[in-house]
């Protein structure tokens, strides 16, 4: 079985886009974040970017694999699921994670119904998705390895053979390097460390 170690997500913040309907202008946004406190940063910006517009609704995914994902989508006082659920439809329909999309409505003096603000967000949304870079990145395990320094040779020469990443290293009496491994290899390089005498290796993902 082949363990799935990458995923896509947009590599900046997007160019801003206009979607005009009635009168009503949507503008959309579409972030990299990584938490909810870097969602809630980019929504209260946007907010007093746009203090007199009517609606800043919303949809975020963040995390790579199950059970660890997570998402929100918010009306933010447009009626039920005309807003956060078309923008989040959107994210899976890109197929990205660690995103944010916010979309700003303008209210034009003309109603919209639900199915045109389903089609208003919804289109926001998949305009500010077509203007960003979407890239691939690789799902990465970090390990610790602690060991005395008179097992550093050992070590390190593992760490080259296998061309892993150094991500922290503290190289005294007493050893401890961090590196980064691709989920798919993850195991194999756990393996190889643990078996070995007077070095200690723990998955700081765990």
């Amino acid at each position: 079985m082949s363990t799935k170690d990458t995923y896509k997500t947009i590599a900046n913040t997007s160019n801003e886009v206009l979607f005009k309907e009635k009168n009503s202008k949507f503008f959309g946004y579409a972030f990299p974040i990584t938490s909810e406190d870097e969602a809630k940063t980019h929504i209260e910006a946007l907010k007093k970017q746009h203090h007199s517009a009517r609606h800043w609704c919303y949809a975020y995914q963040i995390g790579t694999q199950e059970p660890n994902i997570s998402f929100r989508a918010n009306d933010d006082g447009e009626p039920s699921n005309s807003a956060g659920m078309p923008i989040y439809g959107q994210i899976q329909s890109f197929d990205v994670t660690n995103i944010l999309i916010v979309v700003v409505r303008y209210f034009g003096g003309v109603k919209l119904g639900v199915g045109g603000l389903i089609t208003a967000y919804k289109t926001a949304a998949q305009m500010a998705l077509d203007t960003s870079k979407i890239i691939t990145k690789t799902i990465n395990v970090e390990f610790l390895i602690h060991f005395d320094y008179v097992n550093m040779n050992k070590v390190m020469r593992i760490i080259k053979e296998k061309d892993l990443k150094i991500v922290n290293q503290k190289l005294e009496m007493d050893c401890e390097i961090t590196i980064s491994v691709r989920l798919k290899n993850a195991e194999e390089i756990f393996q190889i460390f643990d078996a070995l005498y007077e070095i200690n290796i723990k998955n700081l993902n765990d």
